[in-house]
């Protein structure tokens, strides 16, 4: 037997309840705006999905499930991932508002891996519960489903550590406790306690609890669906621009050093090498970009340039994809500093996508210990962050993981083209939906969607997403033959 057949299911079907639990939510918020067809849409999606995923675990005889192989977690992840898509995509089509599945699982799929790319046109048509669905599945993504199922393990006798290190962003996975399923119950109480508080700041600056809780969820996820087609522009407010600006650039944190500050050691989140870089390219590139809009006369003041700057910086090195602006238009400059940092992304172990700064600093290393070998071959230089040597497993990860991501979103760029469509948009869709940020550029950029693409590039798409959120390895090595193999498990 390759795979761990029985724990398996047991957690994807504790997967399916909990997704169908959570449908739920927006089916009250659909009763109480008097939506009576989209909360039964939600209804009909979610009470089967509960009364099967629990009728399966319950029946499911026991057996060892402390057994779990890394290729199980592997397995595990991956499917969860598309299943979640694909279950949660069923409320958006039974209610007629995406009839579409294809269009509906696209949908889906950017708001589990918090990516934020639309194919709506008219978000304000939506009905109330879709639209709260649709900023929830940012939420429910954000941490990752898995986290939260891991925290429930212990009650289906299983073990955790296998997915959470398949599932976790970053090349390195750290505990912050004694076990896995305590540091998923330690992380999600951190990030409930982040939600809580920025609903709480954006409702002093006006914003319904509806408007607020949607757009915070969009936030602490770092997915960027908004409410409305003009996004966070919409409220004309710099108020909420700035708390939401704020809560991205925590999000974009590794989570694990929250658990430190909160914990009377900030020292070890101040030092931290990954921290101090993530800040740095956020100023570094607010300053440039501003200086660059004063010069070229697109705002009238440093203040308001940066403004915009600092927010749409923010929004796309964090992966959110929120926009105050359309950084389209802005000098060409500007935008190749708003592209590099799609590729960048946030810091290891948060909610953000993109290849993550941590790789990008140890890649940095490799570089100048390269360069270094070249002069003296015989010196052995190991490589360190923060003070201690990084593996050369570590090491040999990064290079592989920075090689697939090139090579990905090369190939991946040829097949889209083949839909027609100029090298910039062809390149910004992989580039956007593989590094989980939403809106990329030219035909696909802030001001546009992505409901111009073909039935076949959209499911690339739609698995770029999904892909870029389980850092690509996860779904990669599904297709390779030595994972199908009955051996060296």
């Amino acid at each position: 037997m390759i795979l761990n057949k029985r724990p398996i299911t047991k957690i994807l079907m504790a997967v399916m309840a909990l997704v169908g639990a959570a449908m739920l939510i927006p089916a009250v918020v659909a009763l109480i705006y008097k939506e009576t067809h989209v909360f039964l849409s939600f209804i009909v999606c979610s009470v089967p999905m509960i009364v099967i995923g629990l009728i399966v675990i319950k029946v499911l005889p026991p057996g060892d499930n402390n057994t779990l192989k890394m290729r199980d977690g592997f397995f595990i992840v991956a499917m969860a991932w598309t299943g979640m898509s694909a279950l949660g995509a069923l409320p958006f089509v039974v209610s007629g508002s995406i009839p579409n599945f294809i269009d509906a699982f696209f949908e889906t799929a950017s708001g589990f891996s918090t990516t934020g790319s639309t194919i709506v046109s008219n978000i304000e048509a939506l009905p109330y519960g879709i639209l709260f669905w649709r900023s929830f599945t940012h939420w429910l993504g954000g941490m990752g489903v898995l986290v939260l199922t891991i925290a429930l393990l212990p009650m289906l006798g299983i073990g955790g550590a296998k997915i959470m290190r398949a599932e976790t962003t970053g090349p390195t996975m750290d505990k912050i406790s004694g076990t896995v399923n305590d540091s998923a119950r330690k992380l999600y109480t951190i990030y409930f306690g982040v939600t809580i508080v920025e609903i709480i700041f954006l409702m002093c600056g006006g914003l319904n609890f509806f408007e607020a809780s949607t757009h915070t969820f969009g936030t602490v996820g770092t997915g960027g669906l908004s409410t409305h087609s003009q996004s966070i522009a919409a409220f004309g407010s710099a108020y909420v621009e700035m708390v939401i600006a704020v809560f991205m650039l925590l999000a974009g944190v590794n989570f694990n050093l929250y658990h430190y500050l909160f914990t009377g050691k900030p020292k070890i989140m101040l030092k931290d090498p990954e921290f101090r870089t993530y800040l740095g390219i956020i100023f570094g590139s607010t300053a440039f970009i501003s200086v660059m809009l004063l010069i070229k006369h697109f705002y009238g003041s440093i203040a308001e340039a940066f403004r915009y700057a600092f927010f749409q910086v923010v929004s796309i090195i964090t992966t959110t994809g929120y926009g105050t602006a359309d950084y389209d238009t802005w000098p060409i400059p500007c935008r190749i500093i708003i592209f590099l940092l799609m590729v960048v992304g946030g810091c290891a172990s948060s909610t953000g996508g993109g290849v993550k700064v941590i790789r990008i600093i140890l890649t940095a290393k490799l570089i100048k210990r390269g360069a270094q070998s070249r002069l003296h071959s015989s010196a052995v230089r190991p490589i360190k962050l923060g003070g201690r040597n990084v593996d050369e497993d570590t090491l040999s990860n990064v290079k592989s993981f920075m090689i697939i991501f090139l090579m990905t979103m090369l190939i991946g760029t040829v097949i889209v083209s083949l839909d027609g469509y100029d090298i910039v948009t062809s390149l910004s869709a992989v580039v956007a939906t593989l590094s989980n940020i939403g809106p990329g550029f030219n035909l696909i950029g802030p001001s546009c969607n992505f409901v111009l693409f073909s039935y076949p590039i959209k499911i690339l798409l739609s698995m770029f997403m999904i892909a870029g959120r389980l850092e690509i390895y996860t779904i990669f090595i599904m297709f390779t033959r030595v994972f199908w193999k009955d051996n060296n498990r």
